[in-house]
């Protein structure tokens, strides 16, 4: 992985810290919900966030953030370098604790799970795409796409079928034996988005996913993001300064010094 802080999603091999309980004075922020009639009901949420608070040390990140996300639904987070974005995401997938609040993902309080917990949940429940592609190099893409059915515990003949079978439904059938140095960037991307999706997530966690891309195969990549979270019915959490990024979503959200509101501006002019 590359040279990120342990417990971050760069780094999500890292285990988290323990839990603090540390009680941080509220912002006043809005609750947001989904404005779209075909992701309201009363299913639980994808995700929800409640009064979340985060700091590291003298500086807080988040104070009190709310936030739902509907099953199914596409959110892009924007924000300024230092918002809070990526650790946002970090307390969704449960790779950073709380310090106050609660951080729901389906019918599952991950605030409340421990680091042991929290690993075995997003085995399952969460698909992780990165701007760094973070294939392993002694692996070809089939196997690399493989890895999250092994930690599930699929036989490695069921998980080396399904990922061939994920390899072919991006467009990469042809290239299951080829070795991570011998792909291109943007088949590289098409791997790491078989590699999130082939459980079966119910979530999508992305960070800046086409951030060392080029434009046209940044384009292609996300469309085939939007494609393949709708065809699976996950939802999608994605922070970019890119718009076109921010264009495949249903919501744009913009996370800042006065907290997380509806994003109705230029996603270019945010710099995560």
């Amino acid at each position: 992985m590359a040279g990120a802080a342990c417990g971050s999603l760069r780094r999500p091999t890292c285990i988290p810290r323990p839990r603090a309980s540390v009680s941080r004075p509220a912002i006043a922020l809005s609750a947001l919900h989904s404005q779209d009639p075909s992701h309201t009901g009363s299913t639980t949420p994808a995700v929800e966030l409640i009064d979340v608070h985060k700091a590291f040390g003298d500086r807080r990140v988040l104070a009190g953030v709310s936030m739902r996300v509907e099953r199914g639904e596409r959110v892009a987070l924007l924000g300024e370098s230092g918002s809070g974005k990526s650790t946002l995401l970090n307390l969704i997938a449960g790779l950073e604790p709380v310090d106050a609040g609660t951080v729901r993902v389906g019918d599952t309080t991950v605030s409340m799970l421990d680091a042991d917990q929290a690993a075995l949940f997003r085995r399952t429940a969460i698909g992780f795409v990165f701007q760094a592609f973070h294939l392993l190099p002694h692996l070809d893409a089939a196997r690399n796409v493989a890895v999250p059915l092994l930690l599930a515990g699929v036989s490695a003949h069921a998980a080396l079928e399904q990922a061939i079978a994920m390899l072919a439904r991006v467009g990469l059938g042809a290239r299951a034996r080829a070795w991570p140095r011998e792909l291109s960037g943007g088949e590289q991307q098409r791997v790491a988005l078989a590699r999130a999706l082939v459980h079966r997530p119910s979530l999508v966690l992305a960070d800046e996913p086409t951030g060392n891309l080029d434009p046209s195969t940044a384009a292609a990549a996300l469309a085939l993001i939007g494609e393949m979270t709708e065809a699976g019915g996950a939802a999608l959490v994605l922070v970019t300064h890119s718009a076109q990024a921010a264009a495949i979503a249903h919501r744009r959200l913009r996370l800042g010094p006065h907290g997380l509101g509806v994003d109705d501006g230029d996603a270019a002019d945010a710099r995560a």
